[in-house]
């Protein structure tokens, strides 16, 4: 399963990033995430759908104690291969 994320919010120099590959590892995740030039994050993830429900929860519930999340918004997609997770600068 591959689901494709956006958060908006505070969610730029806060943590985000790292707490989420973190997270996406502990849970067997692979993937991505990475700072938009609009201020939001993107993240996608692949995996186990009760994993990916996981961190998509975390992330709804305001993700790292210093974001500030106001919106998600996740697409499913075709599983693309990923072999690791890892923070795209």
């Amino acid at each position: 399963m591959r689901a494709e994320v956006q958060v908006s919010g505070n969610v730029q120099g806060v943590f985000f990033r790292a707490e989420t590959e973190k997270r996406a590892k502990a849970l067997s995740l692979n993937g991505f995430v990475e700072n938009l030039k609009t201020g939001q994050v993107k993240a996608v993830f692949e995996g186990e759908k009760e994993n990916i429900e996981k961190i998509i929860e975390w992330i709804k519930a305001g993700g790292p104690e210093l974001a500030e999340v106001l919106d998600v918004e996740v697409s499913f997609k075709e599983k693309e291969e990923f072999n690791n997770f890892k923070i795209r600068y």
